[in-house]
């Protein structure tokens, strides 16, 4: 696997880099996953590939210093803040039911199970069944999502082009519950998710990247 060391980026270079990534992997054939690890400076709300924008207020963005993007991923809406970001790209035939979306899901996910492991943190595919629209995407939920307590904690979304995958998702580590709720309008069901912080506050982002880190 090849790895990319944690940078942070703005949301533009962060979404312009993962898509490059997937088009370079489709005009070399690497045969290698790619995994990357992120943060955004400034905040920024992504949006899913085909979501409509109409809750965005772009005023209350520019006061906040909030940039917004369109992922080519699916899904919903996501405050990119505080939270480490990651992105795995890889051709089909590298995962042993690449051809099923919700397995191959799964079959990403379980790095992040594995690795969590060894901070004491066990998660778990599920999460609470969405009831109703919602722009926020962590307040959805699907068999794939990786949950702490049956509370959401990394939320990820898949493109698909020529035979590759990119995934990537959101490991939230803290959240502003108040600046949530402007951005999206809608309440922001504390039952439903969970961060890194509520979960054990010793643990820091700095810690979360060394588990992914190789050993040189």
């Amino acid at each position: 696997m090849i790895f990319i060391p944690f940078e942070i980026k703005s949301g533009f270079e962060n979404m312009q880099k993962d898509a490059g990534l997937l088009e370079k992997s489709i005009e070399t054939g690497c045969k290698d996953p790619i995994f990357r690890l992120y943060g955004w400076s400034p905040a920024c709300v992504s949006l899913g590939r085909n979501q409509k924008s109409d809750f965005i207020d772009e005023e209350f963005l520019k006061s906040n210093k909030i940039d917004v993007v369109r992922r080519l991923t699916g899904g919903r809406a996501l405050l990119h803040d505080d939270e480490i970001t990651y992105s795995y790209v890889c051709p089909v035939s590298a995962l042993e039911h690449g051809e099923n979306v919700t397995q191959s899901y799964k079959e990403i996910s379980q790095i992040f199970i594995d690795k969590f492991k060894k901070l004491g943190i066990n998660l778990e595919f599920g999460g609470k069944p969405a009831r109703g629209h919602f722009d926020y995407c962590m307040l959805t939920s699907t068999g794939a999502d990786l949950c702490y307590n049956g509370k959401k904690l990394i939320g990820s979304a898949q493109f698909r082009k020529e035979g590759y995958i990119l995934q990537h998702g959101s490991i939230l580590y803290d959240y502003n519950r108040e600046l949530l709720e402007k951005i999206f309008k809608e309440h922001i069901d504390t039952s439903a998710i969970t961060c890194i912080k509520e979960i054990n506050p010793n643990i820091t982002k700095d810690d979360i990247i060394e588990i992914f880190t190789p050993e040189l």
